[in-house]
């Protein structure tokens, strides 16, 4: 056995240093392997040992730019093309929405599936070369690389509006389990956690570490199985109980998206959706309806579709529908809002009660930042409903109705943690509505799904998920799937709405607890004396 684990501790130790000395194209495309690999662990594969082979051979690869003429330009690009080859694994999908309008905008699908990634790529090409000047062994090495991804991962989330898609740590999200602690430390404290786990491996493979070449997996595999052990310990923890006269009933009416957005369809697509919510309810219970993303479009306008609604539903009940509505401006200009509608029974009929407008809005998908930039070269028609595209809303929100509170959200504002609700405003639970018809039978419907789910596990509400077809879900306070339809699956879920559990560390505190964790990382880390150089 003894000779078992010394051959392996020298086959470990060879490969890093082979890593180490390449040079050129070559260790360019082992940087870009290592991404592509690394982005198999997110949904749907969920190969979480390629995180921990990525990342480790990423921290091997920073080892020997340090040998370089010009270390820190060799340690940049190793990283810029670790990070081409995990996002455009990571948000291939993303070129699938050109082809919906393929006479129109198939051309534009190249340049939107290598350039968004070469741009994130920016962001882990800059996490690289901010850790080349560092001089540490072992795992002061290690807990400094793993705080300074992190970090960067936390300016991805929130530079030019950010985009925290794919951060490491969603890896864990494909279970309940595995992903529980993000109840204390929020998504971007759990991608710490598994950065540090994944480069685990690589803390005694360095230059100039000591030989213990086993001891890092040993950490990566103990440290694993204790986050999955307390996240099903915190799982089996007894939960409050519900009112189960509080039922949802969440719609997914798989339109095809060329229907979805032809006007010419708007009445079918109308039916379709009533077809799935209509059906009685106890005489005590109150009934949600929830529909998808742009369900009914100008709602508040059409007194043929609300008076549809009011013959067709349950006295008690609330429809919460995607719509998108228009307003005058202070200057008197119509202005496009992509929505959500409360409608209720009131004593003149069904209306509209309360209406939410998306606040994070997808730049150049909802609005065009230098529209008249864009306009000049005839790209305007890349935004829906006139001009410029969408208007954004005032902010989160939440909505009282039914005799519950409720925090709505619409599509891709669900991917950003401690966003969910108003400060100081918690609801009893949350409604994400969406679209993700735009992206096919990808990975891409899969991973905005376990984002939703972050959302819950962190502030510790409910949620029901609507989604045209992509992935609709009940989700409990600890993220746990109650109920759901697949990609393209018509149909509906109908279940008590779970309880909301007591606020979790995360929900009061946000992102405090990782700056706090990073501080942790950083301080024995940067306290450790530098390893002497050759």
């Amino acid at each position: 056995m003894d000779s078992f684990f010394s051959r392996l501790s020298g086959l470990l130790a060879g490969s890093a240093e082979k890593l180490r000395a390449l040079k050129g194209w070559r260790r360019r495309l082992a940087a870009f392997l290592a991404g592509l690999a690394g982005a198999l662990a997110m949904a749907p594969v969920y190969a979480l040992p390629l995180l921990a082979v990525s990342l480790s051979v990423f921290v091997i690869l920073i080892d020997g730019a340090k040998a370089h003429a010009r270390p820190r330009a060799s340690a940049f690009a190793a990283g810029w093309f670790w990070g081409f080859g995990y996002f455009l694994a990571g948000v291939y999908w993303m070129a699938f929405s050109f082809f919906v309008q393929a006479d129109q905008f198939a051309w534009m699908a190249p340049f939107a599936m290598t350039g968004m990634p070469a741009f994130l790529a920016l962001f882990t090409g800059v996490a690289a070369l901010v850790s080349v000047p560092f001089e540490k062994t072992g795992w002061a090495r290690i807990a400094l690389f793993a705080a300074i991804f992190a970090m960067v991962e936390y300016l991805r989330g929130h530079i030019l509006t950010g985009l925290p898609w794919n951060l490491a740590g969603q890896a864990l999200a494909g279970s309940a389990a595995g992903s529980q602690t993000a109840a204390w430390y929020g998504a971007y404290g759990l991608s710490l956690v598994a950065i540090f786990l994944a480069m685990a491996p690589a803390a005694g493979l360095g230059p100039r570490d000591k030989p213990h070449a086993l001891s890092g997996l040993v950490v990566m595999l103990a440290g694993t199985a204790v986050l999955y052990a307390v996240g099903a310990a915190r799982l089996a923890l007894p939960d409050p109980e519900g009112d189960a006269r509080n039922i949802v009933r969440i719609v997914q009416p798989n339109i095809p998206q060329r229907e979805k957005i032809d006007w010419d369809y708007w009445a079918k697509n109308f039916e379709r959706q009533m077809e799935h919510s209509r059906g009685a309810v106890p005489p005590d219970a109150q009934l949600y309806v929830i529909w998808p993303e742009n369900g009914a479009p100008l709602l508040e306008e059409a007194a043929t579709a609300l008076q549809a609604i009011g013959d067709d539903f349950p006295e008690n009940s609330v429809l919460i529908a995607g719509a998108v509505r228009r307003a005058r401006g202070a200057e008197g200009a119509e202005r496009w809002y992509n929505s959500i509608a409360v409608v209720e029974e009131t004593p003149r009929g069904r209306a509209v009660t309360a209406h939410y407008d998306k606040h994070h809005l997808v730049p150049v998908g909802e609005y065009l930042p230098f529209f008249e930039f864009f306009k000049s070269i005839g790209l305007a028609a890349l935004t829906p409903y006139q001009d410029r595209g969408f208007y954004a809303g005032a902010g989160p929100k939440t909505i009282e109705a039914g005799g519950t509170r409720f925090s709505p959200m619409i599509c891709y504002e669900a991917i950003f943690p401690h966003a969910s609700y108003p400060a100081g405003e918690r609801p009893g639970w949350l409604v994400v509505v969406t679209n993700d018809a735009w992206y096919g039978d990808t990975s891409g419907p899969r991973q905005h799904l376990d984002m939703a789910r972050l959302r819950s596990i962190e502030t510790g509400l409910p949620m029901a998920r609507s989604a045209n077809t992509g992935i609709s879900a009940l989700i409990d306070g600890k993220g746990r799937m109650l109920a759901r339809l697949a990609l393209y699956q018509a149909g509906k879920i109908e279940a008590p709405l779970p309880p909301a559990l007591p606020p979790p560390l995360y929900d009061r505190f946000g992102d405090w607890v990782f700056f706090v964790m990073l501080l942790g990382f950083l301080a024995p880390a940067l306290a450790a004396k530098p390893s002497a150089r050759k």
